[in-house]
């Protein structure tokens, strides 16, 4: 079975169309017994005072065969999942959860990362190496390492049973959205909605041998209704089953329902807090984090609100003021994407519609890669050849003054059985092995971008490309790292609001007039936003 299963071969990238559903449990059980085998030798030869290289490296090796077997499978599973795929995945998590409560909870290991960071040589180590050494200890205390054994076996079951229910939650929420659609036969339905708009819906239709349009939850085309859709009723239509989606409320109420998966969520992470000696899980969360208490988050969460209420406030009574000139004089949920357009139409002589001409896609990428070239002094290359989970992907290098820095594939578009939302994912670590090599990282930057229709490129509206400056940042932050350890490189051992924060500044260029005029360009003449045009989109902001 080795020697035919594509999760324990030997590869620089994975060999994404070999992956099937039967190789994933065999290879997940080979290398955890591999993994529990080498983590015994390494114990009983740990003689006197561990060393970097027999301890740290010896462990990060350990983790990178693991995760080249599973980073794969839980990426397919997010970007391709079907039964076979998500049964797969799932027989694996348990056995996941229990290999890392394992390693969480052994005492000598435990003792040897304590007697390395104590030993003389910890001092001359670099602060990567100080800052593995620091959050290892921490995180052998949250995994329960002091607790009585009676104790740790509860956290090992409460942290499967945690995994277990993340999948269900991710699982429940894509078949809620891929439940609902609603197939229009009558184009009158779907008034004011752009030719674009519509060609994607007709698409959908002529996918499943269906005449006229189909309505998706997908973003893309949920999107468009609440955004273009002179239906009133068919605005709220949709906004009610996608609101409602996996929920005991709305068309399919009941149906994939996450409620009680929540519930039982909230109750064993505040059962794990307790365990843990804390009086909450909000208290469990910041212990790896930048803020210090819980008061503080919420003393900072509340005066954002206290500040910014006024001003959203104002913008509500503008909406209401301005939708009741147009004849509606009872504002709704469904009814802000729609007024907000018209209304944006109105005082800017701007729409998200009339910028997407602006910004098909080739022109956006080449245009982020010249901000970030210029930014940071790198290059950045198209592959070909390479193995794919779908035609749509793309490959990219990233170089630096001719050298290998790293790669990175996209994934742009909406469709069936793909997770909804945008985010990164570190494919590979930059870490340098055993036998000193340096090992370059491996990005996926994930969006469901409304795909191109009819052989014409696709176009993006000005959100969505903030969304992909966004999430290009996370994967600069995890590409460019200068740090070859593996706990501390790329997004490693920073928690999640100090990763934002790459995103962030890479977002903003998005609002920079010379970062507009480089991701921007008419796909027919190649011009770039008019004067006048970006004027309006830089008074719009923030509408």
């Amino acid at each position: 079975m080795t020697a035919n299963n594509p999760l324990l071969q030997a590869f620089d990238l994975p060999s994404y169309a070999a992956i099937r559903p039967e190789h994933v449990e065999p290879a997940v059980d080979s290398i955890l017994a591999e993994s529990r085998a080498a983590m015994s030798r390494l114990l009983e030869q740990q003689s006197g005072t561990p060393s970097w290289d027999g301890l740290v490296l010896v462990l990060d090796e350990l983790g990178a065969r693991l995760g080249q077997a599973w980073s794969p499978v839980s990426h397919l599973n997010a970007v391709c999942n079907s039964s076979e795929l998500r049964a797969a995945y799932e027989a694996c998590l348990p056995k996941l959860s229990e290999y890392w409560t394992e390693i969480g909870q052994n005492q000598p290991l435990f003792q040897a990362y304590q007697a390395l960071a104590e030993s003389p040589a910890a001092a001359g180590f670099d602060v990567a190496q100080k800052t593995i050494l620091e959050h290892a200890l921490r995180d052998f205390r949250l995994s329960g390492i002091d607790l009585p054994a009676e104790q740790q076996k509860r956290y090992g079951e409460i942290q499967m049973k945690l995994s277990e229910l993340a999948s269900k939650f991710s699982n429940q929420l894509l078949d809620a959205t891929q439940a609902w659609t609603k197939h229009v036969t009558d184009e009158a339905a779907l008034d004011g909605l752009t030719d674009s708009a519509k060609a994607q819906m007709k698409q959908a239709a002529e996918a499943k041998n269906l005449d006229g349009w189909l309505i998706s939850l997908e973003f893309p085309s949920y999107f468009a209704v609440m955004t273009y859709a002179n239906d009133r009723a068919l605005r709220e239509e949709v906004y009610a089953a996608y609101c409602t989606r996996a929920s005991d409320q709305g068309p399919n109420a009941g149906k994939h329902d996450n409620g009680p998966v929540m519930l039982e969520i909230l109750a064993l992470r505040q059962e794990l807090a307790k365990l843990l000696g804390f009086d909450n899980y909000a208290e469990l969360s910041l212990a790896s984090k930048m803020a210090e208490t819980t008061e503080q988050v919420l003393h900072f969460l509340r005066d954002l609100g206290t500040r910014g209420k006024p001003f959203a406030e104002q913008d509500l009574r503008e909406l209401q003021a301005f939708a009741a000139e147009q004849g509606c004089n009872d504002l709704q949920s469904w009814d802000v994407g729609y007024y907000s357009e018209k209304l944006r139409e109105q005082r800017y002589s701007i729409s998200q519609e009339i910028l997407r001409a602006y910004f098909p896609i080739d022109k956006v990428l080449s245009g982020l890669f010249a901000i970030v070239e210029k930014l940071y002094g790198i290059q950045i290359e198209e592959l070909s050849g390479f193995d794919t989970w779908h035609p749509d992907v793309r490959l990219f290098e990233i170089k630096e003054n001719g050298a290998h820095v790293g790669r990175f594939f996209f994934d742009l578009y909406a469709r069936a059985n793909k997770r909804g939302g945008a985010w990164m994912d570190g494919a590979r670590d930059k870490r340098r092995d055993a036998a000193g090599k340096l090992i370059s990282p491996v990005a996926n930057l994930v969006c469901n971008f409304t795909p191109a229709v009819g052989g014409k490129p696709a176009l993006l509206t000005h959100d969505e490309v903030t969304t992909l400056f966004h999430e290009f940042g996370h994967g600069l932050h995890h590409l460019l790292t200068r740090v070859e350890h593996a706990g501390a490189s790329g997004i490693n051992g920073v928690a999640w609001d100090a990763v934002e924060l790459p995103s962030q500044f890479m977002e903003n260029w998005c609002w920079e007039p010379e970062g507009l005029a480089l991701i921007s360009g008419h796909y027919e003449s190649g011009e770039p936003l008019p004067q006048d045009l970006l004027d309006k989109m830089l008074a719009a902001k923030n509408f």
